[in-house]
């Protein structure tokens, strides 16, 4: 085959433009290595997951030098969430700050429209280096036996291209073509094997500030909603639902959608009167499997896999974006320190994959607990995401997943270890919320539970790097003969003695 242009040589390949790949590619430009970033659509462009967490807003893009544009972009504040979920049907807020009087500069994130946040990134990746194709598809990858070398793409012309590099990294999301390539087929939950209907509404009630700009999750009988407020006159909203509701919701997902939306008290009252919106592309009503999954690795000899192309997990604690940039920024780590010579590839990419998985595994541990914590024996839904109904397979997969290093507990070698630690989770959580009604002005009871302090505590470590140059504690290896993060959160040092 013949091709219009010569072979190009990089160091890294960046495959999708999103928040992964705009967060590697820039990571690994600001260490002055030439990087190319291949994205097919062409910004800005319409994406899902608009909610933040405060680890993406003042760690990541701190790091990367665009906190100060985020503030400008006008996107609403944020400071926590608010669910109507659990035995108390009333419903609790969930704060970032520690405290209501004493919030850190940090507790706080954004509900950003996805084309306008994902432009600003991408963005940034121009203007510190990275050779950013859009309208441009990667087709496959170039590879021997030793590794992979490099992809194939057509430009916007059609016209088929290759690139060589040392390094390729799929940030393709959850359509990729090449992740195959890197621990075969993904693993599904079955646990979180659902389906999202969602689209926006011009307008729409808000909570009592200054939680005006939460995020409000509501249980109901079929699922949970979202209601996220993005600004005075855009709305988004979506229903989270099993599988089994797939045919009907397909078949009429508008229709489904509101019919959702009908069944939940708190949101269809927060809607009344409010209309549809109109503008593009917020005037569409779309369908996405909402199906958790994972790959048995997330790296090979000159490819690793970030975000959606790695891993998804349920949305109803907005991780999303959160988990794509956190492993955006821990390949950048890897690579920039195998440029640099700094330490055998192995050991980097291992680093990369450990924190990756567990990140990934503090998540999905929190979210099962999460949704067991909710009681509805009538709802054919929550009765089939109780702990006591995973099956056996699903819970030996989760412990192969996180190793142990989720909970922390070396001991975590079997699925009715791993059963029993999801149960006394969701205890745990739900004696923290039972506590927020009686709390006083200066604690905060869910950074009292174990189990809301673990998922959040890599994030806390983001956020004091961004903000302070590093964390406030020395970092620890998360295993024996581990790595830590630099001094400027973009390479692997050795911890000190």
């Amino acid at each position: 085959m013949s091709y219009t242009e010569p072979t190009q040589d990089f160091d890294v390949i960046v495959v999708g433009g999103g928040p992964a790949g705009a967060t590697v590619s820039a990571a690994v430009a600001l260490h002055g290595h030439r990087v190319l970033l291949v994205e097919k659509e062409t910004f800005p462009r319409y994406q899902i997951g608009e909610s933040l967490l405060p680890s993406t807003v003042h760690g990541v893009c701190r790091i990367l030098g665009v906190e100060e544009e985020m503030a400008r972009a006008g996107f609403k504040p944020k400071r926590g969430g608010t669910f109507r979920w659990g035995r108390n049907r009333d419903p609790w807020q969930f704060s970032f700050a520690l405290s209501p009087r004493l919030a850190d500069p940090t507790s706080f994130a954004y509900q950003v429209e996805r084309s306008r946040f994902d432009a600003i990134l991408l963005d940034n990746a121009r203007r510190v280096g990275v050779d950013v194709r859009e309208g441009c598809r990667v087709t496959g990858v170039l590879a021997d036996e030793e590794r992979i070398r490099g992809v194939r793409w057509t430009g916007p012309d059609g016209e088929p291209r290759e690139a060589a590099a040392r390094y390729v990294v799929d940030a393709s999301g959850n359509g990729s073509r090449i992740h195959p390539h890197v621990g075969g087929k993904r693993i599904y939950s079955d646990f979180f094997r659902n389906i999202a209907v969602f689209g926006y509404f011009a307008g729409g009630e808000r909570l009592p500030a200054p939680n005006d700009g939460n995020i409000f999750c509501a249980a109901f009988d079929e699922g949970w909603l979202w209601y996220i407020p993005l600004r005075d006159d855009l709305t988004s909203v979506g229903a989270v639902v099993a599988r089994e509701n797939a045919e009907a919701v397909q078949r009429d997902p508008a229709t489904a959608w509101r019919r959702l939306i009908d069944a939940c008290p708190e949101v269809r009252g927060f809607l009344d009167g409010v209309p549809q919106a109109t503008e593009a592309p917020y005037d569409q009503v779309r369908v996405r499997k909402d199906w958790s999954y994972w790959k048995s690795r997330l790296w090979r000899p000159g490819m690793a896999l970030v975000g959606d192309a790695a891993c998804f997990v349920d949305p109803v604690l907005s991780s999303g974006v959160h988990l794509a940039t956190y492993g955006g920024l821990l390949a950048a780590r890897s690579i920039n320190s195998c440029l640099a010579g700094s330490a055998d590839e192995t050991r980097l990419f291992a680093e990369f994959e450990a924190r990756y998985r567990h990140e990934y595994g503090l998540f999905h541990e929190f979210l099962v607990s999460f949704y067991d914590m909710h009681q509805d024996e009538r709802s054919y839904f929550w009765k089939a995401r109780k702990v006591t109904n995973v099956g056996t397979t699903e819970l030996q997969a989760f412990v192969e997943l996180v190793g142990g290093l989720a909970s922390g507990d070396a001991s975590l070698t079997g699925a009715g270890p791993a059963g029993e630690r999801l149960t006394a989770a969701a205890d745990d959580f739900e004696r923290a919320v039972r506590r927020l009604p009686d709390a006083d002005d200066l604690r905060n009871p869910l950074y009292e539970s174990e189990t809301f302090r673990q998922v959040f505590q890599e994030g806390t470590v983001l956020q004091e790097r961004g903000l302070f140059g590093g964390p406030l504690e020395s970092e620890a290896p998360l295993r024996p003969g581990g790595l830590v993060a630099s001094e400027d959160g973009l390479a692997w040092v050795e911890p000190e003695p």
